[in-house]
């Protein structure tokens, strides 16, 4: 099964709502909440959504009825390989092992287990990671 990653941008409004399990009941498709802020204005969630097609389509149309602006992320982070120095800061704090150090001493990312917790952008001594 194929996972997409969505933002969901909530206005103040719609904040209090039921929104993402009403969704749920609706599609049958089970949603993971990855990331999630709320301010007095407005929310903003990362959410994970193992479904494609027509299925996906249903989902996103389910948060859009309520009023949520709905963002694909196809991209995580970016990490810039040419400044890297392999220092393996990022690796260990990565609670999910999105992060990894190859046999031959360089940085392999895992974008479908990433998280967007930020741990490994804090934790690069050259700045090298942001998030997209």
């Amino acid at each position: 099964m194929i996972s997409l990653k969505l933002k969901l941008v909530y206005p103040h409004e719609a904040a209090g709502k039921p929104i993402i399990s009403e969704t749920v009941l609706k599609t049958g498709i089970p949603v993971n909440i990855l990331d999630a802020k709320v301010t007095p204005s407005a929310g903003e969630m990362i959410i994970d959504v193992p479904a494609s097609g027509e299925k996906l389509k249903e989902v996103i149309s389910s948060f859009q009825g309520s009023g949520v602006i709905v963002k694909e992320i196809t991209s995580t982070l970016e990490f810039d390989f040419d400044k890297c120095t392999s220092c393996g800061a990022c690796v260990s704090p990565c609670p999910v092992q999105a992060i990894k150090l190859t046999k031959n001493w360089s940085i392999e990312f895992d974008e479908l287990k990433c998280v967007r917790c930020g741990i490994c952008v804090d934790a690069c001594p050259v700045k090298v990671i942001r998030f997209l």
